[in-house]
């Protein structure tokens, strides 16, 4: 049951979700699991390595990175680190055309869209941790 004003100049406050959204925003926030600095480091380390990493191995570390990414993303944009950094915005243009790419079909494709998420995931970490835009970054 809603309260009730008797004031006719307070308006009655209406919580801005029902319950079936509130209880998504909760699911959302539950499986919600932070940025690993350190574990992107080391994949994006990997796969910019001389030697490409094996097929299966490469097709994991493309979805953890595309999984950090993604998360950058979500970093970059909430700060609004684009508008104010014309580096930034190129990174996370460039980091939406990647995410949004289907799955390369040959392997020598596959490793060099491994390879440029690799890279664009580390040059946008880089650059957040440099603006303080990152809570811990190791």
């Amino acid at each position: 049951m809603s309260p009730q004003w008797t004031h006719p100049q307070v308006p009655l406050w209406e919580p801005p979700l029902d319950a079936d959204s509130l209880a998504g925003v909760l699911d959302r926030l539950r499986s919600w699991t932070p940025l690993d600095g350190d574990a992107l480091l080391d994949d994006v380390a990997t796969a910019l390595d001389d030697v490409p990493p094996a097929e299966a191995e490469a097709a994991r570390i493309t979805a953890r990175l595309r999984g950090q990414l993604a998360q950058l993303l979500d970093i970059a944009v909430a700060a609004e680190s684009g508008r104010r950094d014309g580096y930034v915005a190129t990174l996370v243009q460039r980091a939406r055309e990647l995410t949004r790419e289907a799955p390369c079909a040959m392997p020598s494709e596959r490793v060099l869209h491994l390879r440029q998420v690799a890279w664009v995931a580390g040059e946008l970490l880089d650059r957040l941790a440099a603006r303080r835009e990152l809570k811990t970054v190791a």
